[in-house]
């Protein structure tokens, strides 16, 4: 990639050893007691603020330390791009890109980030960046796993699972249903990367269709073939997306320290036609209602039927209230509640818990919270990511956690 060396890396796999002190320490082990998913090198190019910043570490959790403006949520943001997605911000590619005075493009307005990450089986090597050669007039991704470009998002979620807490998700269980539908199918990513396949081959038939429809072209044949692939798509989503809440129904309902145990529910066509009937009925009953409300959504511009309508509910079991009618506080704790249960589950299930990606989020919880959020991180291994301006508010992590100073784009480790 011209311009962009972050993600060129050797042809061919890396020796699967692992890097020299980690040994078999507790820090980096997974509760089933395989080594868990780190990563140990992370290289950014032409990214944000960032012109170009690599950051070594080992498998014990990361503190980002640093005012506002600094770059945390930019890395946070880098090592979310490493799994499937459009990552932290659901940004733009175009928009990633580093700017100068100016408002123009740095490095050839070509963004890159490379990693070396540890995995159960090894250490792998991951790069994706925008293409700087792509003539189409679109903006295009490329993926690179151990020196060899892949066409899919599915390479990176067989490799790497992230999850995170933001800001922006304070309010999630009060927002738009795509905003829940987007966190759930984030947490099904971790355990069948094949989903995220599923999604984008749905909603590529889903704007096709929408179009034919905008545009009172194609034929019930063309569209008749839109609409079963988006029914084949819908029953095998909604599918992964029962299962997931099922185990994870479970895995919430125990409490952990100061966490609430949470409720779980999911609703839409699919899903709840699944209760009654077989999967290759249910896609039937999607195709006939799809081809029935051709006239309805050519006026809407959408579909009112499918994978893309459907919701996910939380509720506080103790209090027995939905989230929405939670505080603001009140519907943190519940979103880290279950994003720590699917972390656990997942570090059951598959050897290895995600990636956690923690944008300030220890400032938001009083310290009962805060300690009962450290102490499941520690317990599970996992390499958690968290940000934040105030040192104080890890110091009781001590030499549990690495800490690193962001400063104008640059990463200063900590003594």
């Amino acid at each position: 990639m011209m311009g962009t060396p972050a993600i060129h890396s050797q042809s061919e796999r890396p020796e699967r050893t692992a890097p020299p002190g980690t040994g078999t320490r507790r820090t980096g082990q997974g509760t089933a007691g395989s080594q868990a998913l780190w990563l140990e090198r992370l290289t950014v190019t032409g990214f944000r603020n960032f012109a170009q910043s690599e950051l070594r570490c080992d498998a014990r959790p990361v503190v980002l330390l640093g005012g506002n403006g600094s770059g945390k949520t930019n890395l946070l943001e880098a090592i979310s791009l490493l799994a499937p997605g459009r990552g932290l911000r659901r940004a733009r590619l175009g928009d990633l890109n580093r700017r100068q005075p100016g408002n123009s493009p740095d490095h050839g307005g070509a963004w890159a980030v490379a990693a070396r990450v540890n995995t159960t089986e090894g250490p792998r090597e991951l790069g994706t960046g925008l293409d700087p050669a792509n003539e189409t007039g679109r903006e295009r991704r490329l993926l690179k796993l151990d020196g060899e470009f892949v066409s899919s998002q599915q390479a990176l979620g067989e490799v790497v699972s992230a999850v995170w807490v933001a800001p922006h998700m304070d309010r999630i269980f009060q927002e738009s249903p795509a905003s829940r539908r987007r966190f759930l199918d984030r947490l099904v990513y971790g355990f069948d990367p094949a989903h995220a396949g599923r999604i984008a081959a749905y909603e590529h038939a889903m704007r096709e269709r929408a179009r034919l429809l905008r545009e009172q072209r194609g034929g019930p044949a063309w569209l008749g073939g839109l609409e079963r692939t988006m029914a084949e798509k819908a029953v095998a989503i909604a599918a992964a997306r029962r299962s997931l809440v099922a185990r994870l129904s479970a895995a919430c309902q125990e409490t952990h320290g100061a966490f609430p145990a949470v409720g779980l529910a999911l609703a839409g066509d699919a899903e709840s036609w699944m209760d009654e009937l077989p999967a290759v009925q249910v896609e039937e009953r999607l195709l006939q209602s799809l081809a029935n409300s051709r006239a309805q959504d050519a006026e809407t511009g959408g579909a009112a039927h499918g994978a893309h309508r459907s919701d996910l509910a939380a509720s506080d079991l103790e209090r027995d209230m939905p989230a929405a009618f939670c505080s603001t506080g009140e519907q943190k704790a519940l979103l880290l509640s279950l994003v720590m249960a699917h972390t656990r589950l997942l570090a059951l299930e598959r050897g290895s818990g995600p990636l956690l990606l923690l944008d300030e989020v220890a400032a938001h919880l009083d310290s009962d919270l805060r300690a009962a959020l450290y102490d499941s991180i520690l317990d599970l291994g996992v390499q958690a990511w968290m940000s934040g301006t105030d040192s104080a508010l890890f110091s009781a992590l001590g030499p549990k956690v690495q800490r690193f100073h962001l400063r104008e784009g640059l990463v200063l480790r900590e003594a």
